[in-house]
């Protein structure tokens, strides 16, 4: 339920995101106008005319001021209107739509997949620090940090597409039309994007864990008699519980930037490829769309990581 305080918490986030969602936009939009060349030339083709090019910049508003530029597209993107391709001539939310749906199914998986197998590591080095399980525990979270994503991509791909034939090596599925080979297509890279995620959350978890579980507190509720399973559910993992919010959180938003390099190894027709594409054939406003579509997408993710602050500590809402 939304009581005063979550609501609190909510405006100000709100509040906060506008001016977030307003830089990241104009520094991109900058840094596309430093790209080497001209994007009226490219549409115009060779051997064009210089009044032909002139045309050009006028039809797309390239002749306009820079200021004037970003102005009029951010006042049609906080219409919905993200115009369209200069290149395709299609609507970029258009585009938006058809990819972000892949993008979106491999973050899902591969953060699931990384809370899975990172909380119950994390749990066993927590409860036997020093141990063998400990250190096996730590070396393997030492080696998802080591190893890169698109690396153990083309690893998982010669393994289980070329040579056992188990998965797709490339592609993506609509998962509205076939989800079975939807998942069985995202499964590899969601598992070369989960790798670092599942090092990340076993080593915070352990960290948070043992520093609570060797705290006086828990130490009076074992000489009290307590079982020890008790004590580490009911105590250990619900006071760890904010800062392993955090960590997931943070997690989600990193693998969405690094999908960019997953879905250029699967050849995963997602926003990666989109942004890529457009910044190479400096498509302003298919990288301005993508852009601001992953920073909506990250403050919403930041507004529902307070909102659950706020239900697992009610102290942060009050």
């Amino acid at each position: 339920m939304l009581n005063s305080g979550r609501l609190r918490i909510i405006g100000r986030r709100l509040l906060q995101a506008i001016p977030v969602v307003v830089l990241s936009t104009f520094i991109v939009f900058g840094l596309l106008k430093l790209v080497p060349g001209d994007v009226a030339v490219t549409l115009a083709g060779d051997n064009a005319s210089e009044q032909r090019i002139a045309e050009i910049r006028e039809l797309y508003g390239l002749n306009q001021p820079f200021l004037l530029q970003y102005g009029s597209w951010l006042w049609k993107a906080a219409h919905g209107d993200l115009s369209s391709s200069l290149i395709s001539n299609e609507a970029v939310l258009t585009s938006i739509q058809r990819c972000l749906p892949h993008t979106l199914l491999i973050v899902a998986l591969a953060l699931f997949m990384a809370m899975l197998v990172g909380i119950p590591l994390g749990i066993a080095a927590a409860t036997k620090p020093g141990s063998w399980i400990d250190g096996f525990v730590m070396a393997i979270a030492s080696l998802g940090v080591a190893v890169p994503n698109f690396w153990l991509g083309m690893l998982l791909v010669a393994f289980f597409s070329l040579q056992l034939n188990w998965l797709p090596a490339t592609g993506a599925v609509s998962l509205m039309k076939d989800p079975w080979a939807s998942l069985s297509h995202a499964i590899l890279p969601a598992v070369a994007l989960a790798s670092g995620g599942i090092a990340e959350v076993a080593r915070q978890l352990r960290s948070s864990l043992v520093e609570i579980l060797s705290s006086q507190q828990v130490r009076t509720l074992h000489a009290k008699g307590l079982p020890p399973s008790s004590i580490l559910w009911r105590h250990g993992l619900k006071n760890v519980s904010v800062n392993l919010l955090t960590v997931v959180s943070l997690l989600a938003n990193r693998l969405l930037a690094a999908t960019v390099v997953v879905e250029a190894v699967f050849a995963i027709p997602g926003m990666g490829g989109l942004i890529v594409n457009g910044a190479m054939n400096r498509d302003f406003p298919v990288v301005q769309g993508v852009v601001f579509t992953m920073v909506l997408i990250v403050v919403t993710l930041n507004l529902l990581t307070d909102i659950l602050y706020s239900v697992l500590d009610p102290r942060i809402s009050s």
